[in-house]
């Protein structure tokens, strides 16, 4: 079994994604580390990272073809990114959403505590925070419609729509793994 996630922007992806490949004793693959490493090894934040990519699709087709090999070559594992649905189409899609000010409220008070993220300029404030986060969302609907003609935000392209919003951490996984199990 391989099992993909993305969504928005603080909705818990990570988060969920490391309890699930526990819980499964899999491995997790997570694309959006790997992207912000390429662009710490630039010099860039990822915002810049993801900007620069708009113009230059190898910024993209390195991580997207390291996924597209996993996909062909091992099974059982959880994998987090936003092209990860497409491009290992047997896995189970998974969407984690959340409304965009909790969203950004999530990463911001990550931000205060460890700012290991590589997001970009330093945010002084939710609403900063919301603005960085839906030109991140613009950059990456841009890209993946520029070079692979796909929204990677259509809630149809997925198998199961998780909203955590209102949830706890613990009350978003049962709710996941819930789905998982009765597969």
């Amino acid at each position: 079994m391989i099992i993909s996630l993305t969504g928005d922007l603080g909705s818990g992806k990570s988060t969920l994604a490391k309890m699930l490949a526990e819980k499964c004793n899999m491995k997790r693959y997570y694309m959006g580390q790997m992207r912000r490493d390429l662009a710490k090894a630039k010099g860039m934040t990822i915002a810049e990272f993801n900007a620069y990519g708009e113009s230059h699709p190898e910024t993209d087709y390195e991580v997207d073809n390291y996924q597209k090999e996993l996909g062909e070559k091992e099974d059982n594992f959880v994998i987090e990114g936003r092209t990860s649905w497409f491009l290992v189409p047997q896995s189970i899609k998974i969407y984690i959403s959340v409304d965009p000010s909790e969203g950004a409220r999530r990463i911001f008070n990550e931000l205060k505590d460890n700012n290991a993220r590589n997001e970009g300029p330093q945010v002084d404030s939710i609403e900063q925070m919301i603005k960085l986060n839906e030109e991140r969302m613009r950059s990456d609907h841009y890209r993946y419609k520029k070079y692979y003609d796909k929204d990677c935000f259509d809630l149809e392209n997925f198998d199961f729509v998780l909203d955590t919003t209102n949830l706890t951490v613990d009350e978003a996984f049962d709710s996941l793994f819930e789905y998982i199990e009765s597969l």
